[in-house]
């Protein structure tokens, strides 16, 4: 678990933001305007093992909540969850060169002995993590908001690059709440 956790991190913050795929749903039915304060139900196994990126994490989250004008309550309106999956993906990609006659037109060509090609398959495998942050409504107990960024992890990135990068993924995460109705 702390293999996985620490692998996520690592995408998270080593993914060049550039390659970051966001999307969102929400509960049409909310009112989001009606929600002015918020607590955090992070569990700590729920986000990457190592610590420094687990707690910038939670502060750009806090960050874009109140940049939001939502304040931090005992008593809240909105519970919010961060969770950080990562596993393992795989692209195919082929290709083919060769003499092959030319068919144009209707009709048949006849041609002497057969043309010849050779095809080469790649097989690619990487790591591949996923960030969601859920907004659950606190007093009906229901996901109102999920935002997701999916991006491959690098896990060569510097930790400033990792933290810088944290912070912009969950910028961009943020961008779609409240959502536009």
């Amino acid at each position: 678990m702390k293999k996985l956790s620490f692998l996520l991190v690592i995408l998270i913050l080593g993914t060049s933001c550039s390659s970051l795929k966001i999307t969102s749903d929400f509960d049409r039915s909310a009112n989001f305007s009606s929600y002015k304060t918020y607590s955090l139900i992070v569990y700590p196994e729920s986000l990457p093992y190592d610590r420094d990126m687990s707690s910038s994490a939670i502060s750009s989250v806090v960050y874009e909540l109140e940049a939001r004008g939502l304040t931090r309550s005992e008593n809240p309106d909105l519970l919010v969850d961060m969770r950080a999956r990562a596993g393992q993906e795989k692209t195919v990609a082929g290709s083919s060169t060769g003499e092959y006659p030319n068919f144009y037109g209707v009709g048949y060509i006849y041609t002497w002995g057969s043309g010849f090609s050779t095809a080469t398959i790649n097989f690619n495998s990487y790591r591949e993590g996923t960030l969601f942050i859920d907004i659950i409504d606190a007093r009906k107990k229901q996901l109102i908001w999920q935002g997701r960024g999916v991006a491959k992890i690098r896990p060569d990135a510097p930790s400033t690059e990792r933290e810088k990068n944290v912070y912009e993924a969950v910028g961009k995460i943020m961008t779609t709440y409240p959502p536009k109705l």
